[in-house]
């Protein structure tokens, strides 16, 4: 299996004095995703939680939503000329009964890149295969989710504190699910902000936790559609990212009840959606 770093020489310029010396990089590998047997979609991520990167991504495509929907996730041998196992192709066998989907070449397109298909389609696609409501204001769930603004400030101080192979390589984003009151539950680190993702859901899924629906989805960058699709698939109530959002992400958060928070940095942040599950001050009126 591949490692999670590895080392390369560098020249180092400091202060017009030259040098040389190793640097720590986050290693970057394919990983081909089967689904019983047949090639699904390939994805580069940091190598490691490959099982729960692949069960996490067949989530966010309505494929999956509980453990007892999953029979068996094992490393493909023979995937090279060779013969050799490189480990950088995964095999999902669904349980008997579960429909497979139809891989398309149109499905294909969709699952590799947010911007395969039109908003509207990519809204009308998660709004079709989201297995779980997320809390509307006038709903009454039982135990929606509130956060307070205090504690979602303190947030990524916490996930940063977390984030071990970030502190030797400067090169990873990072995903965790903390509790409404502020608890870590899960983080996970990737090349790839939709692997983190993707690794932290499929690891809740193993575990038999989907849906997420008490949880807080915090990642280190921006918000994308393909973040906020893969919340609202995991009944995640509450999405918050340290950077901007994408338009496509608040108009999916504004359609599916998701609580949308961007630009989360020290003690300031923009709510784009679902402020009912914010105890906010008085808003100041504005253009």
């Amino acid at each position: 299996m591949g490692r999670v770093t590895e080392r390369r020489r560098v020249i180092r310029l400091r202060d017009g004095v030259v040098s040389t010396r190793p640097d720590t990089l986050v290693a970057e590998e394919p990983l081909e995703i089967r689904l019983n047997g047949r090639p699904l979609a390939i994805t580069m991520r940091t190598p490691g939680d490959d099982f729960a990167l692949a069960a996490g991504f067949l989530v966010s495509e309505g494929v999956l939503g509980s453990a007892d929907e999953l029979a068996n996730i094992v490393y493909c041998a023979g995937a090279t000329e060779d013969g050799s196992n490189t480990y950088n192709v995964v095999d999902v066998k669904l349980a008997p009964g579960v429909p497979v989907p139809d891989i398309t070449l149109e499905r294909n397109v969709y699952t590799t890149s947010s911007c395969g298909l039109c908003g509207k389609a990519s809204l009308d696609a998660v709004r079709t295969t989201a297995r779980w409501k997320l809390d509307g204001p006038d709903d009454d769930p039982g135990t929606p989710v509130r956060i307070t603004p205090e504690t979602l400030t303190a947030l990524p101080d916490r996930l940063r504190a977390a984030q071990r192979v970030f502190d030797r390589t400067g090169g990873l984003h990072a995903a965790a699910l903390f509790t409404p009151e502020g608890e870590l539950l899960d983080v996970r680190e990737d090349v790839g902000r939709h692997n983190a993702v993707d690794k932290l859901v499929g690891r809740a899924l193993q575990q038999g936790l989907l849906p997420l629906s008490g949880a807080v989805l915090l990642v280190s960058g921006r918000a994308s559609f393909e973040l906020a699709q893969k919340a609202v698939m995991a009944g995640i109530p509450v999405l918050a990212a340290v950077s901007a959002p994408s338009s496509l992400a608040v108009d999916l958060a504004d359609e599916a009840g998701l609580t949308l928070v961007g630009f989360l940095r020290g003690t300031s942040m923009n709510v784009y959606a679902g402020e009912h599950r914010l105890a906010l001050p008085t808003a100041v009126g504005g253009a």
